[in-house]
């Protein structure tokens, strides 16, 4: 591992024994606390969580999705991601062109309150109300807003100025807040105390689930307490794959994980590990790589019990062989335009001293998500479902009591079957994109964890094109583009690269990483 720090870096490493790393340092140190407390990783990773909630509201809320990957003895995963409405049919979306993103109809049952339970039952020791504590404290008290949430906040007023609920919950000055400005959440605050006292029944069997059902009678909505009640976070086995020394897992479908893998299983059968890492032969295999993997999982992957087809197969050797053949050196691949799905998303990672490690996601989808906020309760209702697709015969396509595509994968590393490394890159199609390079420069590059996290990224973009950061030799940018690659760097700013975290596991400590790209940290102890 080198320590020489090849990319301009502005943050430095943590390195301790026990680790949080989040894109809000608030929700990091909520999560340290715990671990000082001899809470476990389960129950930092809970407690910065439920801590994003309310100090980054502009990409998570209450009303989220979530899923982990946990390592305790060996790794599982959780997926928390809710079905659509049993009373919303497939004709309510008559002849559209796609699903909507505003509105109840985009709205799915948010999994992230029965995410805590779940991961707290299994993996946590202290009290769940406990955990709950500095997310309640910062809705009661007040906290400052940072400066990247400021920034979405602001574009938020925006898109929800028509959503009256919203306005009064996010806006109620009519603008949004500014950074560094003190915001309190006192809805929030009421509902989290809620959630704690009855250990989350509150929200899929109680009081909070007839504030929902109530809400969606009043303004049309098809959201039932019935959907509610028999919502059930899944842990499931993760899938993976092998590249050189190291294997990656990630959450099975309905989640995009897959795609990081195919990916990383076409690039093993290439010499991209033999190539000058910011080269435009190197960067050349891994995006056509990349997307290959994006019009196989576009294809495949839906709700893994109504309709997931073969995406197990696109993990064969063989299958995975013949489109890494297929891959020309001098030539780009065709790419026909696609929509990708968006996401506004948070991502942490946290380690404690006796071996545990959390990798962990949350997401409203889009910003605040769907514009619908639950009078009175702070529940900014995602609008996940915007991830299914109105194409007929798809897997994905939408049906009622079903899940989405989903955006939002945790990552975790292991090394001939020990943990390694807990870590993701949010931001919706750029994580498998996130995953990949931060792997690439982890083992064949032999970078930090900061270092990895810090490097120049590429994205593919829906339209084919592809994006670079500032930060890669001219002659890979001209190379890439004489082989037919419309490229350019992106010198503004505009485009999100992704926020990554990780917990690497080290020689009897942990290497904590915060992406710069993100409000966030790493802390430790």
């Amino acid at each position: 591992m080198q320590w020489n720090f090849p990319y301009r870096s502005q943050r430095m490493p943590v390195l301790a024994a026990n680790v949080v790393a989040t894109g809000q340092p608030l929700a990091a140190q909520a999560g340290l606390q715990v671990l000082v407390e001899g809470g476990t990783a389960a129950d930092a990773a809970v407690c910065a969580a439920a801590t994003l909630t309310v100090v980054e509201p502009t990409a998570n809320g209450i009303g989220s999705d979530a899923f982990a990957l946990s390592w305790d003895g060996e790794l599982q995963g959780l997926n928390a991601s809710g079905r659509s409405p049993a009373g919303l049919a497939r004709e309510a979306f008559g002849t559209a062109a796609e699903m909507p993103r505003l509105g109840w109809n985009a709205v799915t049952v948010p999994g992230c309150v029965s995410a805590w339970v779940e991961l707290h039952k299994r993996h946590g020791t202290l009290p769940f109300e406990r955990l709950l504590a500095p997310a309640i404290r910062y809705a009661t008290e007040g906290y400052p807003v940072s400066p990247m949430a400021a920034a979405g906040w602001e574009r938020a007023v925006k898109r929800y100025k028509d959503f009256p609920a919203w306005m009064a919950t996010f806006a109620p000055n009519g603008r949004a807040p500014a950074t560094g400005e003190m915001v309190k959440l006192p809805d929030h605050a009421a509902t989290l105390r809620d959630i704690a006292r009855t250990g989350g029944e509150s929200f899929y069997r109680g009081a909070i689930a007839d504030r929902i059902d109530a809400a969606a009678r009043k303004e049309g909505g098809t959201m039932r307490a019935e959907d509610l009640r028999t919502h059930a976070a899944q842990w499931v086995e993760p899938w993976s794959i092998d590249y050189r020394d190291v294997t990656l897992h990630e959450i099975p479908p309905n989640g995009q994980g897959l795609a990081a893998l195919v990916a990383l299983g076409i690039l093993r059968h290439t010499a991209v590990a033999t190539l000058p890492p910011d080269s435009a032969d190197s960067l050349h295999l891994q995006i056509e790589a990349m997307r290959a993997a994006f019009v196989d999982v576009h294809r495949h992957v839906a709700d893994p019990d109504l309709g997931t087809g073969n995406a197990r197969q696109l993990l064969e050797p063989a299958y995975l062989q013949s489109r890494a053949a297929a891959i020309r050196m001098d030539t780009a691949g065709q790419w026909n335009a696609r929509p990708f799905a968006k996401s506004s998303t948070v991502y942490l990672a946290a380690a404690d001293a006796q071996g545990h490690m959390v990798s962990w996601i949350q997401s409203n989808y889009e910003g605040f998500g769907s514009g619908i906020v639950v009078p009175g309760t702070g529940i900014a209702m995602q609008n996940r479902g915007a991830g299914f697709t109105l194409e007929r015969g798809h897997p994905n396509e939408y049906a009622p009591g079903k899940r989405p595509f989903h955006t939002i994968i945790p990552a975790f590393l292991t090394r001939r079957g020990q943990p390694l490394a807990a870590f993701g890159v949010m931001g919706g199609p750029m994580q498998p994109q996130g995953h990949v390079q931060v792997v690439l420069r982890m083992v064949d590059q032999g970078l930090n964890p900061q270092s990895a996290i810090d490097a120049p990224r590429w994205q593919v973009m829906d339209d084919g094109s592809i994006l670079l950061e500032p930060g890669f030799p001219d002659s890979t940018v001209t190379a890439l583009a004489a082989r037919g690659h419309r490229v350019r760097v992106d010198t503004t700013g505009e485009t999100f690269f992704g926020g990554a975290q990780m917990a690497w596991r080290g020689d009897g400590s942990y290497i904590g990483a915060s992406d710069p790209r993100r409000d966030g940290q790493a802390v430790g102890y």
